[in-house]
């Protein structure tokens, strides 16, 4: 799949890109990706939720009034879950929403999403982005000549650039990663994949980082 370059205005440099069909050119296997979304999400959260059983309510622990004799029902403490300010039935413990993936189906899902996302046209590559300082408007007026700044972007780079980083902080549709931090969710969630021309190059010489 040859891709061109462009550079930070938009145009083409001349330049070309090719970036290879077992990486963006497979049928996408929609099955793994959603396994791994699901454990990329299950992994956001906490599991701290909790709520308190019979045991641990407060209340007196005496029996509300004798066996029988009463005419009504029978009784126990206060605490009982069907009582207002008793405890909880079965409800909610914290607990973990990990779950294992083994390499290669990671491996498989992150191909699947490349591939979608070449299917799409939503991969530009653009010559790597060096900024003098943070400065958010100029990494937004890159993204206006790209044509992308209305559109969830996800920039992929080489190795880590702090200026990069910093100005991508506080534009809300754009997203900045390394390519060895990539995932599926990260693919799968983006409108457009910007891949900077060093990034591109490693995928192009087989050296993709697994993440």
């Amino acid at each position: 799949m040859q891709v061109d370059v462009l550079d930070i205005k938009g145009q083409k440099t001349g330049r070309t890109v090719e970036l290879p069909a077992e990486v963006f050119g497979i049928e996408p296997n929609d099955h793994v990706i959603y396994l791994a979304v699901k454990q990329y999400m299950g992994a956001q959260r906490q599991g701290t939720h909790k709520v308190k059983t019979r045991a641990e309510v407060q209340g007196a622990s005496r029996k509300l009034h004798k066996q029988k004799g009463t005419g009504g029902a029978r009784k126990g403490n206060i605490r009982n879950p069907l009582y207002k300010g008793g405890g909880t039935i079965f409800g909610p413990k914290p607990h973990g929403y990990d779950t294992k993936l083994n390499r290669k189906v990671k491996d498989l899902a992150k191909i699947s999403a490349l591939s979608y996302k070449a299917k799409e046209n939503a991969i530009l590559v653009v010559e790597d982005i060096t900024l003098d300082a943070p400065k958010t408007k100029s990494l937004v007026d890159v993204m206006g000549a790209l044509n992308i700044s209305n559109k969830k972007t996800i920039l992929v780079l080489p190795e880590y650039n702090d200026n990069v980083y910093l100005s991508t902080r506080n534009v809300p549709n754009v997203a900045s990663t390394l390519l060895a931090d990539i995932n599926t969710y990260d693919i799968m969630n983006a409108d457009v994949l910007v891949l900077t021309e060093g990034t591109a190059k490693i995928f192009a010489d087989d050296e993709l980082v697994e993440a």
